[in-house]
C-alpha cells in the first residue's frame, strides 16, 4: 500500500467525520490522463481535504517550510503531506515561481493531477481575488484540461488559517472541465494568458458563490 493510499484509509475517515464533506462533481476528473484542479484557497486545511475527496492523488506545491520542522510535530507534517502529495519548493526566492510552474509541468507531462490555486495565497477575507496567469501557462503548455473547483465553508472551520480546526460541515464542487486547444502556441501573448486565467476564474466564482475582486491577494495584504 502506497502512502497516500494509507493516509487515505486512516484520516479519511476521521476527515468525512470532522468536516462532513458534500462532493459535488467529482465526475468531471478524468480517470487518467493529466488534468489542472485550479480552485479558490480559503485556509489552510484547503489543502488536507481535496487530496482525500479525489479518487487520484493530487500532486500539489507547498510552502518548503511545511516539511522542514523540527521536531515530533515537524516529522508527522513532512510525513503527511508529501505523503497526499505536496512537492515542497521555495517559492520565496528568486525563482520560485519558476521552479513551481516547472514543477507543474513535470507532474502533468508526466499523466498525473496537478493541483494549483491560481490566487497564490489564501483569500484574506473570503473573497476571490485575481488569479495569476501560472494556471493559464501550465494548460497551455502541456494540453492538460483544467478542471475548477470550489472549497465552500472551510473559512469558518479555520478561520484566519491558523490553529485547529472545528468541526463542521464543507463542501467542495468541481465544475466542467475547461480545455484551450485554441490558444495553441500563444503561451507567451500576456492578453491570450489573461484571458484564459480570467475564463478560470469566472467558473470558480460561479462554483463557489464568492465576489470577485479584480485585485492580487498578496496586494490586498499588504494594504
Amino acid at each position: 500500500m502506497s502512502r497516500f493510499a494509507l493516509i487515505k484509509a486512516v484520516l479519511g475517515p476521521i476527515m468525512r467525520l470532522m468536516f462532513r464533506p458534500q462532493v459535488e462533481g467529482v465526475e468531471h476528473i478524468p480517470a487518467e490522463g493529466p488534468v489542472i484542479l485550479a480552485g479558490n484557497h480559503l485556509t489552510f486545511i484547503d489543502s488536507m481535504i481535496l487530496p482525500l475527496v479525489c479518487d487520484r492523488q493530487v500532486l500539489f506545491i507547498g510552502k518548503d517550510e511545511y516539511v522542514t520542522g523540527k521536531g515530533l510535530k515537524g516529522r508527522l507534517m513532512a510525513w503527511f503531506f508529501t505523503g497526499v502529495g505536496m512537492i515542497p519548493v521555495d517559492r520565496d526566492g528568486a525563482n520560485g515561481g519558476v521552479a513551481a510552474l516547472m514543477t507543474g509541468r513535470r507532474v502533468l507531462e508526466e499523466g498525473k493531477v496537478f493541483g494549483i490555486y491560481p490566487e497564490g495565497t489564501r483569500s484574506p477575507d473570503g473573497r476571490l481575488y485575481r488569479g495569476r496567469t501560472g494556471i493559464a501557462r501550465l494548460t497551455m503548455m502541456t494540453g492538460a484540461p483544467v478542471v475548477p473547483f470550489a472549497m465552500i465553508g472551510t473559512d469558518k472551520l479555520q478561520p484566519g488559517g491558523a490553529g485547529m480546526p472545528r468541526p463542521g460541515r464543507v463542501t467542495v464542487r468541481f465544475g466542467e472541465a475547461m480545455e484551450f486547444s485554441r490558444y495553441d502556441g500563444m503561451d507567451r501573448d500576456r492578453y491570450v494568458l489573461r484571458a484564459v486565467t480570467d475564463s478560470v476564474m469566472a467558473e470558480v466564482m460561479r462554483l463557489s458563490g464568492q465576489e470577485y475582486v479584480d485585485m492580487y491577494a498578496t496586494k490586498a495584504k499588504a494594504a
